[in-house]
């Protein structure tokens, strides 16, 4: 299971910096899949770091289009939405990546599933980030979000 930032070849240069992280998850793809795809179960575990997700919308399909708000302990809001790419039912979303605080940062994100028996391997990948530190600190989230994904099967 690794959650260890990676960057690519020319990792100094703005939007190269990315992140990949390894989970098994002890449920079907299909169940994997409807928990990043069916806005009630997004809200159960798209909640890192204390925050809480308090709106999800997904139109899951090819130019369709996400959106996940977050409150954070402080109440304060984080605004997060994206346009998917690719649609593959139970195996793979690529989807952009985009904090309303910051639209011109705008990164990428894929999620694999491949389906094992009863389990399912889950890799998610984040790239193209402005810069190491947003790498970083997505890194933190995502690690923290996706344990949570977990713990929904557990």
């Amino acid at each position: 299971m690794s959650t260890q930032p990676s960057a690519g070849p020319g990792s100094a240069a703005p939007q190269s910096a990315s992140l990949t992280i390894r989970r098994r998850i002890n449920a079907t793809a299909a169940k994997v899949y409807a928990a990043w795809t069916q806005p009630a179960q997004l809200m159960r575990w798209m909640q890192p770091l204390d925050n809480v997700c308090i709106h999800a919308e997904a139109d899951v399909r090819v130019g369709g289009r996400f959106r996940v708000i977050m409150r954070g302990p402080q109440g304060e809001e984080h605004d997060v939405s994206g346009t998917y790419l690719e649609v593959v039912p139970e195996r793979k979303l690529v989807f952009t990546w985009a904090w309303r605080s910051t639209p011109e940062h705008e990164s990428l994100v894929t999620v694999t599933l491949h389906a094992d028996g009863v389990a399912t391997d889950l890799m998610l990948k984040h790239e193209r980030f402005f810069d190491e530190a947003a790498r970083d600190s997505h890194n933190e989230g995502w690690t923290s979000a996706i344990d949570q994904l977990v713990a929904l099967f557990d």
